[in-house]
């Protein structure tokens, strides 16, 4: 398919790349680079196999000294937003995977590198190996990089720390003590960018995976700040609230005392693949006064092994009036 996103490093991409690489390096051979990036294996190669390979085709073109290579790296950015190259591009991404492969030994000049490479594509993937080999020196680092004046840096510091991160290692001293992120969150919390917001409570998403209480706890302290923040929490809860944790709940307004669901329903009792699921169901209010209701449905997924997986949807979350159907 031609279509597929590890496409994004297609022949006019390079071609286009090769152009910069260039003007940059007096010694760049197209020829060269053509024939290191198009081996028998690249067809087969998946997106991540792909931004790697660019990264070690890259540096047979860089100096051996880290520093040096990491120089050209900035130069080759400043060079591509000359050429009209968009900020947040994420084919660009093979440089902080450079920084990752070639830099972990030189963390003085990764960390400048990081710095600068982040505001034109994401490091959030490529500064987790520094963060499990040099944590605190690390963790530091991004509680300084949350006060900086690029958004893009200041999301770094936390999507970078993030306990859980998809398609990314895991850290496990993070997943098993958050405190550590607790001072970069709390910078975060009322960012002006929403982008550094929404990434604050991922973080804290990941977090009540493995420490629901660590941010219910937070949430209680930081509830009624600003309508940002309020915002940024609900989003944070959005795991524990699937799982119908009661503090969470109550957070938000939301509880089942004297909530009646009555005429459930399955109308379509048989469902093949690509078919609907319809029901149907009545909620009462029998409290007095009115009330927040959330209503989410769960559905339960045969696995291969035989074993049931439940996937939870939210159908609407509003206020019910007093006996009011």
């Amino acid at each position: 398919m031609s279509n597929l996103f590890k496409d994004i490093y297609s022949k006019s991409f390079y071609a286009t790349f090769s152009e910069t690489m260039a003007l940059t390096i007096p010694s760049f051979d197209k020829e060269v680079f053509d024939n290191l990036i198009f081996n028998n294996e690249f067809a087969g190669y998946e997106l991540k196999e792909r931004m790697t390979h660019t990264a070690k085709v890259l540096h047979h073109f860089l100096s051996d000294d880290f520093g040096e290579a990491a120089e050209t790296i900035k130069q080759l950015i400043a060079n591509l937003r000359i050429a009209g190259i968009k900020e947040k591009s994420i084919e660009y991404m093979f440089f902080p995977e450079y920084v990752s492969m070639y830099g972990i030994h030189d963390y003085e000049n990764s960390i400048p590198a990081f710095e600068y490479i982040t505001q034109f594509t994401s490091c959030e993937f490529a500064v987790r190996p520094f963060i499990l080999r040099y944590e605190d020196k690390m963790l530091a680092q991004m509680l300084n990089w949350s006060t900086h004046s690029n958004n893009m840096v200041r999301r770094l510091a936390s999507e970078g720390s993030r306990p859980r991160l998809p398609w990314a290692m895991a850290l496990p001293n993070l997943k098993k003590d958050p405190t550590p992120i607790l001072p970069i969150l709390n910078n975060l919390k009322s960012d002006s960018c929403e982008i550094v917001r929404r990434s604050a409570a991922n973080n804290l998403n990941d977090i009540s995976k493995d420490n629901p209480d660590f941010v219910i706890e937070l949430a209680k302290n930081w509830q009624g700040k600003s309508k940002e923040t309020n915002a940024l929490i609900k989003h944070a809860c959005r795991t524990l609230l699937k799982q119908g944790n009661p503090e969470a709940l109550a957070l938000f307004g939301f509880d089942s005392k004297n909530i009646a669901l009555s005429d459930f329903k399955i109308t379509t009792p048989t469902v093949g693949i690509g078919d609907a699921l319809a029901f149907s169901f009545s909620v009462t209010n029998n409290n007095p006064v009115p009330k927040m209701l959330r209503l989410e449905y769960g559905l339960y997924y045969k696995k291969s092994n035989g074993e049931l997986s439940r996937k939870v949807f939210k159908i609407s979350e509003r206020e019910i009036k007093a006996s009011n159907r």
